[in-house]
Formats: C-alpha cells, sequence, structure tokens
C-alpha cells in the first residue's frame, strides 16, 4: 500500500522539471521559494530521493542545471574555511554544546551563512538549487532567517528546500514541535 508520503514524493520529479515551474508562472511576483516538508523519521528516504532527483533530472531535462546543498555539510565546510572548525569541536569537548551554540552566533549568523551559499552555489548559473540537511542544521542555523536573507541573493531561481517538519503554507514547524518564525513566502511543493 502506497502512503501519501510516498505519494507526494512521486509529484516531486514531475513538479520540478516542469516548464512553469522552471518559469515561475503564475506566482505574482513572489519569489519562486518551495517548501517539501516531510515526517522526520522519513529522513533517510528523503535523501535517497534526493540523490534519485539529482542522477535522474538529467535523463529528464538535459540542459537543467541543478544544484543541490546539504545545509549541515555547507556549514561544516564554511566553518573549515574558516578556520573555526577545530576550535568549535575542542570547545564542545571542553564546554558543550550551549557555549559552541553562543560563540557560532557571530560566524553563523543567516547573512553570512546566505552569503557562502550563493558563492558556492552560484544560482544565477542554476535553474534549480534543492536545500537539504536542514534538520541537522539546526540549531547553529535557522532556516526562516537563512532563507530571509537568500530572497536578494536568489533572483528567479526557483529553490527547494527539504523540511523535516510541517509547512502550513505560512509558517515553520522543524520536526513538527518546535515553533520556528513565520514564513510566509515560500510554496508548498506539493500537497
Amino acid at each position: 500500500m502506497t502512503d501519501d508520503f510516498t505519494i507526494r514524493l512521486d509529484k516531486i520529479m514531475d513538479r520540478v522539471t516542469s516548464d512553469a515551474f522552471l518559469a515561475s508562472q503564475g506566482l505574482g511576483n513572489e519569489i519562486p521559494f518551495y517548501a517539501f516538508d516531510y515526517p522526520p523519521d522519513r529522513e533517510p528516504e528523503i535523501q535517497e530521493h534526493i540523490k534519485f532527483l539529482i542522477k535522474r533530472i538529467p535523463a529528464i531535462k538535459p540542459d537543467l542545471q541543478v544544484g543541490h546543498v546539504d545545509l549541515f555539510e555547507l556549514i561544516l565546510e564554511m566553518l573549515k574555511e574558516r578556520g573555526f572548525y577545530d576550535k568549535t569541536i575542542n570547545m564542545q569537548r571542553a564546554r558543550g554544546d550551549n557555549s559552541v551554540q553562543g560563540a557560532l552566533k557571530g560566524p553563523l549568523k543567516a547573512d553570512n551563512v546566505a552569503k557562502y551559499f550563493v558563492e558556492h552555489v552560484n544560482p544565477e548559473s542554476k535553474d534549480l538549487v534543492l536545500i537539504s540537511g536542514v534538520g541537522r542544521a539546526y540549531p547553529m542555523i535557522r532556516l526562516h532567517n537563512l532563507l530571509n536573507n537568500l530572497h536578494p541573493l536568489m533572483d528567479k531561481t526557483p529553490l527547494v528546500f527539504f523540511y523535516p517538519g510541517v509547512y502550513d503554507g505560512q509558517s515553520l514547524r522543524l520536526f513538527g514541535i518546535l515553533d520556528d518564525k513565520p514564513y510566509y513566502r515560500a510554496f508548498r511543493l506539493v500537497d
């Protein structure tokens, strides 16, 4: 028996490869950001499906340029590049998670992460950008803050974020329990 989650997964490919989606038709000048929310316990299936999408999209749309960012991996890369990674690991071992969280507030401010994201993804050269790893990146970065900072940087490139929690079209609840701040400028990718 196929469940609702699997049915929703099966709709992603047709949606993200459609000409209307890629041209941001019908958005009324809104930013083309899309949420695919899912139960957190389905994370392994999401990761496999993202691999499938990245492999399969070129067969369907050979000229489509797709970028993928695992937000957690991007943050680790950013910390390593800026010389904070080893210091962060040592601080966590010596003083615990709360100390690390406080120390990383500056380096991982959403505007810094957004700039780093754009430098590495180069959205003007992409037709579509996918974001995963949102749950693993918490609490180092809050998705709504990152998305707000990405708005002016992404231009018309559609962005799809895979969200382990609930997006009701108005607000995000990470893992289905943590209230995030309202985020009104995203569309549900598939219902």
